[in-house]
Order: structure tokens, then sequence, then C-alpha cells
């Protein structure tokens, strides 16, 4: 009798057990495939964190980040991760320059992590140079504490801090720092500005490689060439009407499509090429401005135009009824997709043009800004299953 009692109780057990078994896996795929189909549904972001050195000697380093930012953000705007296009935060921090205060170590958040990108190229145009001293740990630190890093482990979480004093300054030790970084998953990079065997025996290679970046050398006095193309003119005449199609909306809608305007003559004085490469960079999908503009704020559900207060909307809409306010975003839509198209066409067209010309100027290979952006963002990226 003990016996079948006995034998009973274990094949209660072994079937309680199995019943557990299959539900375990049961929730273990559930779990796996509400992943998939959440990174599948999610838009991925890459967030750059980019830390100047503005100290007295750091004016190429400065001029090199305006005149490559565009080309960066063109490099970028063809990403992809589950098919889906990226969103881009870019921040920008400066560090070392005497004119900011002793107790802040010498450190200033220029912009923090944000998609608008006229703000950042205002934030670096806002960029000048004094003498003072650099803390790379402490400038770290604050750009992990005090930024919105993403909590996704899919997305791209960068840090590039360029300087050329030893990596070794100040209060906060860098080993301390990147390794509070890492435990957020961000990775950083140093950029050294001078020669490769400096930056490695003042620390900058051995940052990088305790926080799983990349460590790079750059010649931040190189004045990077502007290849004037063709295509400009005709890409300055669209970048003029393109900006006809945006409208601002809210408190700071007109200020912002101010800073846009701004900032297209900022970088035409640099060069007409120039602005080429940042008409392009308007034309992708990259450059979204849905804070203050009602044609991509509604095209990515921010707002709801026929929810929105009147008070809101810009003074020529206010009378409108709602058919006409819909009719009149849908047409502005619409003439900026045409001109996006054109500027796209022209945009490859110019790129085979500027890489024939520098193939016949047959410069030599020369480490700037830019490419150390690119490399390390590809490299990083595709850990986390972006293709580029």
């Amino acid at each position: 009798m003990r016996s079948n009692i006995h034998f009973r109780t274990i094949s209660t057990c072994v079937a309680v057990l199995g019943s557990l078994a299959l539900l375990i896996m049961f929730s273990t795929s559930n779990a796996t495939d509400a992943r998939i189909l959440f990174q599948q549904d999610r838009t991925p972001k890459i967030q750059l964190a980019i830390l100047l050195d503005t100290s007295g000697s750091m004016s190429g380093l400065i001029n090199q980040s305006r005149n490559q930012l565009w080309q960066v953000i063109n490099e970028f705007s063809q990403a992809r991760q589950n098919g889906k296009a990226p969103i881009l935060e870019v921040a920008v921090y400066e560090y070392g320059n005497s004119g900011l205060s002793a107790q802040s170590g010498y450190i200033r958040q220029v912009t923090g992590l944000t998609s608008e990108l006229d703000q950042v190229s205002e934030a670096l145009f806002s960029l000048t140079t004094s003498g003072g001293a650099e803390y790379c740990g402490m400038v770290i630190q604050d750009t992990v504490d005090q930024l919105e890093w993403s909590q996704s482990s899919d997305d791209i979480k960068a840090i590039f801090i360029a300087g050329n004093e030893p990596f070794t300054q100040g209060p906060v030790r860098y080993q301390h720092a990147v390794q509070a970084a890492l435990e957020k998953g961000i990775v950083v990079n140093t950029i050294h500005a001078g020669d490769y065997e400096t930056g490695a025996n003042t620390g900058w290679k051995h940052g990088a490689q305790l926080a799983g970046g990349d460590y790079m050398h750059i010649d931040q006095n190189h004045v990077v060439a502007h290849i004037v193309a063709p295509q400009d003119q005709r890409l300055t005449e669209l970048n003029t009407r393109l900006n006809k199609t945006y409208i601002p909306y809210g408190k700071t809608g007109k200020q912002r499509a101010a800073r846009q305007v701004q900032q297209d003559e900022r970088n035409a004085e640099e060069s007409v090429a120039l602005l080429a490469n940042r008409v392009a960079s308007k034309a992708s999908s990259l450059y979204n401005n849905e804070n203050w503009d009602l044609v991509d704020a509604i095209d990515s559900g921010k707002v709801d135009l026929d929810k929105m207060d009147t008070k809101e909307l810009p003074q020529p809409m206010r009378s409108m009824d709602k058919q006409n306010r819909r009719e009149h975003v849908e047409a502005a839509a619409e003439r900026r997709r045409v001109i996006q198209l054109e500027i796209k066409t022209l945009t490859e067209s110019r790129g085979k043009y500027v890489a024939q010309k520098k193939q016949e100027t047959a410069e030599k290979n020369v480490n700037t800004v830019d490419d150390a952006l690119i490399s390390a963002v590809r490299k990083q990226g595709e850990r986390n299953n972006f293709v580029f």
C-alpha cells in the first residue's frame, strides 16, 4: 500500500515539474517573442556626446567640428536597425576653457542630447577658445550624470572626448568616470589632437581601452577643404524654398525657425560647399523639427492638429477652419517632399563629383574629427545590429 502511495506521489511530482517546465519554456518563448516584436516596433537611437577641449590651442579642433558636423550626419542618415531609421541625438560639452568657472571644473554643457540639429550647429558656432585646465575625467563624469541617456541596450550610446593635454588631469580619476559610463552602457571614445604616441603615453589610449571604445588621433590643425561643385547653386536655391515649407508653432516656433535660417547663413559664410552638405542633411530623416514645425510634428504624431489650441498656431492659420488648416499643412508637406527628392538626387551626383575631385588632388590622408566619429560609431553600431 505504501509503495503505491509513494509511486503516486512521485508521479504527481513529475507531472507538476513537467508542467512547470512547459510553463517556463512557454513564458520564455513568449518573452523572447515579445522582445523581438518590441525591437522591431521601437525607433532606434544613436546618442552622441561630443566633448571638446576649448583651451587656447584648440581652435583647429572647433573649426573641424563645425565644418564636418553635416558630413557626419549624412553618413548616419542611411543607418538602419531592423529596417528602421534611427533618431540621432547629439550633445555638446566644452571643457578646459579659462572663461568658464573654476567651480564647474572649467566645464560647460553647451547643449543636452537633442535631435534638433540646428541647436547642435548653433552650439558649435558659439564656441571660443581660452587657456585653462583640462579635466577629462570630470567632464566625462558630468556627461554620464547629466544627460538623458537611453535605457535600451540596443541603442548606440557614445561619448567622444577630444583634446591634447594629459588625460589624467583634474579631481575625478578617468578610470572612475569611464567605469560609470560602462555601467550605463555608454562607450567612451578618445580623440587625441596630436600624434599617436603622445596620446598613448598620456592616458588617452588607456582611457578608451578601459571604456570599451576606440582611441584615435587627429591632426586638429588640418584645414578642411571644401570642394565647390556645379550642384551647389541649385542646392542653395532649393534650401531657400525648403525653409518656406516649415510652419512654426508654439511659443518658441518663430525663434527656432529664425535659428534655422541663421545656421544656414553661418554655414554659407564658411563655404557654399559646407552649406550644400547641410542642405543634404536637411533632406534626410535625421533632420527632424517636430518640437517647432507643424509638418514634422503631425507626421510624427506629436500633435493632433484638430485638437491644438488656436493660440499655438501661427497667425495665418488661426482664422482657418479645421479643413483648411489640414489642407494648408498637407500642401506644405507635399512641397517639402518634392524639394527634398530633388535635393537627394542632386546630392548623389554632387557626391560623385566631389569624390572625383578628391582623387585628382591626391591630398595625403589626414585623420580629422569626422573620420574619428564615423569609424567608431560604425564599429559600435554593428555590435548593436545597425546597418550602415
